[in-house]
């Protein structure tokens, strides 16, 4: 059995109460390992280590020494990719198919992405008059925030995770990682890189834990943490803004989401089809840029309906070894239980389901699983609970509209404001409804197209603030001014 202990210092540790909980696949509910629980005094330690490492070796590294050190992180990632992605897979039941090419992969190359968005983007300067006449020179420059609070959700564990680890040390900072009590396995495994390329002690920690009176609070409202960043549910995200409020710490968080695709009488209809799906059932729904809400206009809707369902039906649920599957269990039996309870409440609600629905039989190896169908509903009305509250699960409500004016309406009716999906051959058109939907990500005839150079954030309820690209460096630099008379 595995243990996954803390990573703290550059030293793998115990918690001094030797309190743990399991950690299950979710294929078929085996035990995987046992995860230490860390105590304030775990948290407090790896605090203290990152804080520590910021006046050590790592602190005194100029830009270019750590590029070259974070490149070697990423490189290493790739080498042991094998390992990751057994490691992933175990915790998170999705397939290696899928994995091998989104996850791992992605998670190795935003450390070289944001090193190299750090080394190419110049700072500010600007020559200023005086009434001397001798001018004087204002210089921006850059510094780290200090310690980084990353609470990384188990969706997409080892990508989401090191989308925030990658440009908060490019910068400069140190970061005490706590990943979520679900996925701890790619977290640890990184603590390992990181000691192989020679990443200075304390830079990166680790501590393992639940969220309320555990690692999650410790983390947060400890004094010396000086930025926090956060993936995960909106309320989690609301607790989170309360600790940093005591010292005024900054945040940095993607939340929620009840996503919209519009789907329009003049698209491509495979495409539609096809990257619809992918926003509605890919990671078994559990993507928070994913799709619940289809709005589809209505000379192409039964047409379109048809479609999604036939592409549902031909979904191969298996083992994540199966090279043929493309379709894994949900996260736990937890998550497995909170999304059937929206399927059942679907049909309390009026739904008619179209397809799925229910709970798949597994056979006998896999019935302990967190398995779930991928389910499509119509006939609910707008303001059924299914519609405005987020699932992640791999399910969708498909409807029709009539004009542009009515599918801006829909998309725009929720509290959320992530991401939507616009279907349509007309680039006009494409463009207007884009700048009038409220959310932070809006594809037009794609989906997860993602360029690690943008903004990354949600509008409502679904976050505060930007990541990616520049945007990052916002957040992990405080930015100072130098003004030089002359």
């Amino acid at each position: 059995m595995n243990e996954f202990k803390h990573f703290i210092n550059g030293e793998f540790v115990a918690s001094a109460s030797g309190k743990t909980f399991e950690n299950r696949c979710p294929v078929d509910n085996s035990l995987i390992g046992a995860v230490y629980e860390a105590g304030r005094d775990e948290v407090d330690a790896a605090v203290k280590a990152a804080k520590a490492a910021l006046q050590g070796p790592w602190g005194k590294m100029t830009q270019a020494e750590r590029i070259t050190l974070l490149n070697r992180v990423a490189d290493r990632i790739n080498e042991r990719s094998d390992e990751f992605l057994a490691a992933e897979c175990r915790d998170t039941g999705k397939p290696y198919s899928i994995a091998s090419h989104i996850d791992i992969p992605r998670g190795a190359a935003n450390f070289k992405a944001f090193s190299e968005t750090l080394a190419n983007h110049p700072t500010e300067a600007f020559r200023m008059d005086t009434p001397d006449g001798e001018g004087a020179i204002n210089l921006g420059h850059r510094s780290p925030k200090g310690v980084v609070a990353v609470i990384s959700p188990w969706n997409l564990p080892l990508l989401l995770m090191t989308f925030k680890v990658g440009p908060a040390l490019a910068c400069g900072n140190t970061v005490v990682v706590k990943p979520s009590e679900e996925t701890p396995a790619t977290a640890t495994l990184l603590g390992e890189v990181m000691n192989e390329c020679g990443v200075p002690a304390g830079v990166y920690n680790v501590i393992h834990g639940l969220g309320p009176n555990s690692a999650g609070e410790f983390l947060t409202t400890h004094p010396l943490v000086n930025a926090i960043t956060f993936t995960g549910e909106t309320r989690t995200g609301e607790a989170i803004m309360k600790a940093a409020a005591v010292g005024l710490r900054n945040i940095s968080m993607e939340l929620g989401g009840k996503n919209p695709a519009l789907v329009f009488a003049d698209c491509d209809l495979d495409k539609a089809v096809e990257g619809t799906m992918r926003s509605a059932f890919v990671n078994c729904g559990q993507v928070c840029l994913g799709t619940e809400r289809v709005y589809v206009e209505r000379p192409i809707y039964e047409a379109f309906l048809a479609r999604m369902k036939d592409a549902v039906a031909q979904l191969k649920l298996g083992r994540p070894e199966d090279p043929a599957a493309n379709f894994g269990p949900l996260v736990s039996l937890a998550h497995r239980d909170k999304v059937k309870y929206y399927y059942d409440l679907a049909v309390q609600e009026g739904a008619r389901v179209e397809i799925g629905g229910g709970i798949p039989d597994m056979g006998a190896e896999l019935n302990d699983g967190a398995w779930i169908e991928p389910t499509i509903w119509t006939g609910l009305a707008d303001d059924a609970r299914v519609i405005r509250e987020e699932i992640f699960g791999p399910c969708c409500h498909i409807r029709p509209f009539d004009t542009e004016e009515e599918a801006i309406a829909l998309a725009n009716d929720t509290e959320y404001g992530l991401a939507a999906a616009i279907w349509t051959g007309n680039s006009s058109r494409a463009v207007r409804v884009a700048e009038q939907v409220e959310a932070g990500l809006v594809w037009v005839n794609s989906w997860f197209l993602r360029d690690l150079r943008t903004a990354f954030g949600g509008a409502k309820q679904s976050g505060i603030g930007r990541e990616g690209g520049v945007h990052g460096l916002e957040f992990y630099t405080e930015l100072k001014n130098i003004c030089i008379k002359l």
